[in-house]
């Protein structure tokens, strides 16, 4: 037995593909736990992180709570919630929220402060406020490098999502759990694999979406 013929047991197997227990199901709901995260990190991280790096404030605080964010025990912190405020889903979300700001907030920070001065400069020489030169001015060339970041949390989350499972709830790690639990190791090898698949998949989207919102100038720097 091998990992091969294991994922061709589980993938040849027509009950997986149908079905409350078949893959689309699964994927939808892994997917739907990835962008809720993925929204709710956004939300907290870029507005911090674009704040902190036009002022240039606030830099050390950022690196010390990103460190402490990225200490904490993902499942760790699943369990514990999950004793103190029972089955549902805001125990799973705030593990992989903790997990996805750090990378996001400390990415776009940075990614702010590295723009040429210069520019800067002169987008307030012309007489630009805070929120243009912000806008106008250091976010497009930023950009890359947030993208980075982003792309980064979107994939630990991915890879993350898994714990959903371990408190009832669905996604592909169902398949991993239920697996361990039955000694199916064709379900684990499985869930793995589309696990690994989709953030093959999230890297590609954001690729894509770095050649659309990208300027080719910017990219061109980049290179």
């Amino acid at each position: 037995m091998n990992l091969f013929h294991f994922a061709h047991v589980f993938f040849s197997d027509h009950k997986y593909w149908s079905g409350q227990d078949g893959i689309p199901t699964r994927l939808g709901e892994h997917v739907q736990y990835s962008l809720e995260a993925l929204g709710i990190a956004a939300l907290i991280g870029l507005p911090i992180g674009l704040i902190t790096g036009h002022t240039g404030r606030g830099g050390n605080a950022l690196a010390f709570l990103a460190t402490a964010a990225r200490a904490l025990p993902s499942f760790g912190l699943l369990v514990l919630l999950t004793i103190l405020m029972g089955l549902g889903m805001t125990p799973v979300m705030v593990p992989l929220v903790a997990l996805a700001v750090p990378p996001m907030l400390v990415t776009t920070y940075e990614a702010i402060r590295s723009v040429d001065r210069s520019l800067v400069d002169a987008a307030r020489g012309m007489g630009m406020g805070p929120l243009r030169v912000l806008f106008q001015v250091e976010l497009p060339v930023a950009l890359p490098l947030v993208f980075s970041g982003i792309r980064s949390s979107a994939i630990q989350i991915v890879s993350t999502a898994t714990i959903a499972a371990y408190v009832s709830f669905g996604g592909l790690g169902r398949y991993i759990v239920d697996g361990l639990y039955q000694e199916d190791y064709s379900q684990v090898v499985g869930g793995a694999s589309l696990v690994a698949g989709l953030a093959l998949v999230t890297l590609c989207l954001f690729w894509l979406a770095g050649r659309l919102f990208v300027s080719p100038g910017v990219r061109r720097q980049q290179r």
